[in-house]
């Protein structure tokens, strides 16, 4: 939907992988990159858990993952997975009947940390129950919970120990001929995270889930995550993230887009550019963006609009969005439609208009779509 013509240089190669379910949602191969978040409820309290995988669901999260800690949380799975609109994964960790627990409750995707899952007899017993009840797997290795015969051979959390540890899940998987999974091999530290993540991209072929784990509040958090993720996705490697962020869920999801959207590798929603301002603006461009970004959350279809406080840029980023308000002086700005001069506007009257502008430009989009699908 963007104007933003295709060029050789902003092509990203995506490594290939195969393709499982998780749920209805394919991840790997040519599927889209999904987006994950994971709730921060107390599991069973089912109207607070589902209330937020709404939420998170509204703001694009395409799979959700629930922790389960205990029996009460996977007894609440079986009402939080049929009241979901989007597929449940389970996070186990200590105890692997709480996996075949999630299994039975309908879980689309069992979330097992190597390090704490236990002997390879329980992985099986976990295997069994994915095959009965048609989950995938995730392996989900983390730094800080690596097996200990492998922190006694490396000395310390490194990209061997971690892949190692991958490898070491993904022969039981196979072995008790079970394909369906997806792993992880996730790091506090971008470095650690980045190098584990680039060994593993060379050694299997499944689906990579990537995340900078326990990155942080919601500002320091983003940053580092935008690097490690960023910087992993430009290479082609990841099939599904998760922003890991000490703040609201949504607020994942919402990042985890504009880190997709930046690379060009998925788009949802406005993608909105604007300039940082200056003593040169037209009208407060901090504050109307603020308030525009706000307005526009409903909108999911993809498209782009340029907010600039001056002539400086203002007409050169307008010819390559979909609308674009470049300000000026008189206490007026010039609009943008399809990157041509379309007509002036008052700045006092700026934001209601543009808002119904993106409304209608989004209904015809979505028009055009439905038009060409059949």
């Amino acid at each position: 939907m963007s104007l933003n013509p295709i060029r050789p240089w902003r092509n990203i190669e995506r490594r290939k992988s195969r393709m499982i379910m998780v749920g209805n949602v394919p991840v790997g191969g040519d599927a889209p990159i999904t987006v994950q978040t994971m709730t921060n409820t107390i599991t069973s309290d089912v109207r607070a858990t589902v209330d937020q995988v709404q939420r998170a669901a509204d703001a694009g999260a395409d799979i959700v993952r629930v922790s389960t800690p205990d029996v009460e949380s996977t007894r609440a799975l079986r009402e939080i997975v049929r009241e979901s609109p989007v597929p449940i994964v389970a996070d186990i960790h200590f105890h692997y009947k709480r996996a075949i627990e999630a299994a039975e409750a309908g879980a689309a995707c069992l979330r097992i940390n190597p390090g704490n899952i236990g002997d390879e007899k329980r992985v099986a017993e976990v295997v069994r129950a994915a095959k009965d009840h048609g989950c995938s797997i995730r392996i989900g290795v983390n730094a800080g919970s690596l097996e200990r015969h492998l922190l006694e051979k490396y000395g310390e959390p490194c990209p061997d120990a971690m892949v190692e540890s991958g490898l070491d899940h993904i022969r039981i998987l196979q072995d008790h001929d079970f394909h369906e999974f997806k792993i992880s091999v996730k790091a506090s530290d971008v470095f650690l995270a980045a190098a584990a993540y680039q060994q593993l991209a060379l050694a299997t072929d499944a689906p990579i889930h990537l995340g900078i784990t326990e990155a942080g509040g919601l500002m320091a958090g983003t940053v580092k995550s935008a690097i490690g993720l960023g910087s992993l996705l430009w290479f082609g490697i990841g099939d599904t993230i998760r922003v890991s962020l000490s703040a609201d869920p949504v607020e994942e999801v919402r990042v985890g887009y504009e880190i997709l959207k930046s690379l060009g590798l998925r788009t949802r929603g406005v993608q909105i550019i604007s300039c940082p301002s200056c003593a040169r603006q037209g009208f407060d461009v901090i504050k109307t963006v603020e308030k525009l970004e706000k307005r526009l959350e409903h909108i999911k279809t993809p498209m782009s609009l340029s907010i600039i406080g001056c002539v400086v840029n203002g007409p050169g980023e307008a010819l390559m969005t979909d609308i674009g308000f470049t300000g000026g002086g008189a206490g007026n700005g010039m609009v943008y439609m399809a990157g041509k001069q379309s007509h002036r506007m008052s700045n006092e009257q700026m934001i209601d208009h543009i808002v119904e502008l993106v409304e209608k430009r989004a209904g015809e989009i979505e028009t055009e779509v439905a038009k060409a699908a059949e």
